[in-house]
């Protein structure tokens, strides 16, 4: 296998990364669906609910597999079912076929995404212990950043080119994330066992007694402290993957009213313009957060998150004009992606690096449930109250936060913040001893 530069393996695990994000260019596609095939606003969500549901249990098994497959096994498996969702998208679409759509870019396309989602983060810590804050935050803004060359440089050409034929549109998406994903996957590697950190790379996190036990990681999953944090991150995701799912509708709702002389042309160009610039927030918020987080702590910097998106959801309820909603908006993806920025330190802090793809697997269970919760009430509300649905929508958005700021005053955030683990008095109910601290 041919030898490659720590560097490059970074930027390459940044590209599959950048492929794999585009999920969230969803909203693109939501309004053409809508107006060619005449799907509703909830069937076109369930897709895009099936997809977050597929990545999150498919990423939950990838990273227990990650140490005994390795990266580019999964990195592969990935590449190809998420080229293959595409394409039998395309199928779907050519016969207006809504369940094969499900199949297709729901099914195989988010598990497609689910086993790539963990290999990359994961292989370019081990090759960087000295930088692994840098690399990881690069290859991780990578997944947020990929809605915006998605939203405005490859879809708009491909609508272009295809005359807005959705089924060839789909297909080419297909063949071109093939052509670019499967030789990357191949050329994904862990580093060799004679690997060599550089001097001044950072130490382990701090593994609690017992993490070489069978059943530690079982018993870890049932601890008051996981269960609180799988709850935080689900209630955070469900708010902002509501807002990803439909973004570029519910900003043409909100232009439409303030200019109703708009053609739908140029409303679905605003809608792309915002899907852009909302996604480099997305990537923004997870180095953002994820360096903010090393200095103030992981519950700290939550307790912000869902605070403030609080205040943003209650503007929004009411807020007509479009370019204070988008600001709002693109706030809500910034603290969106710092979720996810934070989520891996906060298990390493937790529970230590020996189990970490184990139980951060695990936690993004959260983010499949999320992305069936968070879509499909916003897709009920556009179809069944359309002149009220961002009022509701936004309400609803705002309760959710509320009850995950209301959990994370259950953690206790002074010994998180140090880095020490929290699950002892769970391990010692199960016979484990616990660390000394």
């Amino acid at each position: 296998m041919i030898a490659v530069p720590r560097t490059v393996i970074v930027l390459l695990c940044t590209i599959l990364q950048l492929c794999f994000g585009t999920v969230y260019a969803w909203s693109f596609f939501q309004t053409m669906l809508v107006r060619q095939l005449e799907w509703t606003n909830t069937e076109t969500a369930v897709a895009f609910a099936v997809t977050i549901f597929s990545l999150g249990i498919a990423a939950a098994w990838a990273g227990m597999v990650l140490p005994r497959l390795g990266p580019r096994k999964l990195a592969l498996a990935g590449s190809i079912l998420f080229s293959l969702g595409y394409l039998v998208a395309a199928l779907a679409l050519e016969r207006d076929n809504l369940l094969l759509f499900y199949f297709g870019y729901g099914v195989i396309g988010g598990a497609g995404i689910g086993f790539g989602y963990v290999t990359p983060v994961a292989t370019a810590a081990k090759w960087f212990p000295d930088k692994k804050g840098l690399a990881t935050g690069i290859v991780v803004m990578g997944f947020g950043v990929g809605a915006f060359l998605f939203s405005r440089l490859l879809a708009p050409f491909l609508v272009v080119q295809t005359e807005e034929d959705l089924p060839l549109i789909f297909m080419w998406l297909g063949i071109i994330f093939a052509v670019v994903l499967i030789p990357i996957s191949l050329l994904i590697s862990n580093p060799p066992k004679n690997f060599l950190a550089p001097a001044g790379a950072a130490a382990a996190s701090p593994d609690p007694a017992g993490a070489d036990q069978p059943g530690f990681v079982s018993h870890c999953l049932r601890s008051r402290e996981f269960i609180i944090i799988w709850l935080i991150f689900f209630f955070n995701i469900s708010a902002g993957i509501s807002v990803i799912s439909f973004q570029s509708s519910l900003l043409q709702d909100v232009w439409g009213l303030a200019d109703p002389t708009l053609d739908p042309e140029v409303l679905a160009q605003y809608g792309a313009t915002l899907i852009a610039v909302s996604s480099l927030c997305n990537g923004l918020g997870r180095l953002f957060w994820g360096l903010l987080s090393d200095h103030i702590g992981r519950v700290s910097v939550f307790r912000i998150l869902l605070a403030s998106q609080m205040v943003v959801f209650a503007i929004l309820m009411t807020e007509r004009d479009p370019w204070i909603f988008s600001i709002l908006v693109c706030y809500i993806l910034l603290c969106f992606g710092g979720g996810f920025a934070t989520m891996p330190s906060f298990i390493l802090d937790v529970f230590g690096s020996k189990n970490m793809s184990a139980i951060y697997g695990a936690v993004l269970t959260a983010w499949a449930a999320a992305g069936i919760f968070g879509p499909l009430y916003v897709g009920y509300y556009k179809d069944v109250y359309p002149d009220r649905a961002v009022i509701y929508c936004f309400l609803i958005g705002m309760l959710i936060l509320g009850l995950g700021l209301i959990f994370s005053f259950l953690l206790d955030s002074e010994r998180i913040q140090l880095g020490k683990p929290t699950v002892e008095g769970t391990l010692r109910q199960y016979g484990i001893p616990a660390p000394r601290l």
